[in-house]
């Protein structure tokens, strides 16, 4: 099994956990995917597919290109295990996918989407850099070269997002994160759904669940 991941540099790293590559094949078949309430992108660099499903007990699946975005997810999916043959991916920090993917990032909650869709027909030539690169920190600098570019293009940031990710991972109500932040209830929702990809009470739904995974690897 092979597993790498780079912490990008500024201005990137404002926005970008880390970039992260995967290889390997488990024995078994689906892999149930749990939610982390931030947005993916994501590349095989196998074979030009993903596929999705709803229920690991049902043989359905949604099929992508082999470049797709994972919009937040509120709920766990599944995934074809082939799929991890080789993988490239950019984890983005809460909010941080805004700037490269220009929609309101709410409209990708629970779902997935391919990445031409978003960026255009580059994106096929994008996925035929990566699979030619021959080592993956070379992958790493041709994604991150990718990802300059789109940052380069305007965006309206929202100043408070990190204030209000913060204290709503921190366990604090929306009612006062709103009043911290002299907005309504209603204004914060709109406003944190589509800056972070969930409403506040599903993403710090989301973050609760995280923090008990983390507590439980950590015994």
């Amino acid at each position: 099994m092979l597993y790498l991941v780079r912490t990008p540099a500024a201005p990137l790293s404002a926005f970008v956990a880390n970039l992260w590559c995967f290889s390997d094949v488990p024995s078994h078949a689906k892999e149930r995917i749990v939610p982390s309430g931030t947005l993916e992108l994501v590349i095989n660099l196998h074979e030009d597919e993903f596929r999705i499903y709803g229920n690991p007990s049902l043989p359905d699946c949604t099929r992508f290109s082999g470049a797709m975005v994972s919009g937040a997810y509120s709920r766990y999916f599944v995934i074809d295990t082939r799929e991890h043959a080789s993988i490239l991916g950019v984890h983005f920090k809460a909010g941080g996918a805004l700037p490269f993917l220009g929609l309101p990032l709410g409209l990708l909650a629970d779902t997935h989407v391919e990445l031409e869709a978003l960026w255009g027909p580059g994106v096929r030539e994008l996925r035929e850099r990566l699979c030619s690169a021959r080592s993956a920190q070379r992958r790493f600098q041709i994604l991150e070269q990718a990802l300059l570019l789109r940052l380069a293009c305007p965006f309206r940031a929202w100043p408070a997002a990190t204030f209000a990710v913060e204290s709503l991972a921190s366990g604090e109500k929306v009612r006062r994160v709103a009043r911290e932040l002299a907005l309504s209830e209603r204004h914060l929702i709109t406003l944190f759904t589509a800056h972070i990809g969930l409403n506040p009470k599903l993403f710090a739904r989301v973050e609760r669940f995280q923090r008990a995974l983390r507590q439980i690897a950590g015994h």
